[in-house]
């Protein structure tokens, strides 16, 4: 016969709670230290003691987890995004100087041209 449901506690399966906060860590105790008399009060202060030291800060860092992937994710693209930027913005350079070294050449010409004539 399973004492979980008798003493009030839960099971792994079937707990007292779904609410992580009102869940009690997973501690090891013995039915004999629980006796009928202290029943109730130990199993509320075992629920809501250890539930609000141990489960708060578990979930808290569990819920965060996805938030720290998704920054170093969004940092990741971010560098990625400015590594492009700086690749295009210096193609553009040297076309730009390419450019402008072509319209020189072109001037000089036509300057020895004119002074030729």
């Amino acid at each position: 016969m399973n004492t979980a449901h008798r003493t009030g506690f839960g099971t792994i399966d079937r707990p007292l709670t779904h609410d992580p906060l009102k869940q009690a860590p997973m501690t090891a105790y013995t039915t004999s230290e629980l006796t009928p008399s202290k029943a109730a009060a130990t199993a509320e202060d075992f629920i809501t003691t250890g539930a609000i030291t141990s489960r708060q800060n578990r979930t808290r860092e569990m819920q965060l987890i996805p938030e720290a992937l998704a920054r170093a994710h969004m940092a990741d693209r971010m560098r990625e995004a400015q590594a492009e930027r700086r690749a295009v913005r210096l193609v553009n350079a040297r076309r730009m100087q390419r450019r402008a070294e072509r319209v020189s050449l072109r001037a000089r010409r036509a300057l020895a041209m004119a002074v030729m004539h």
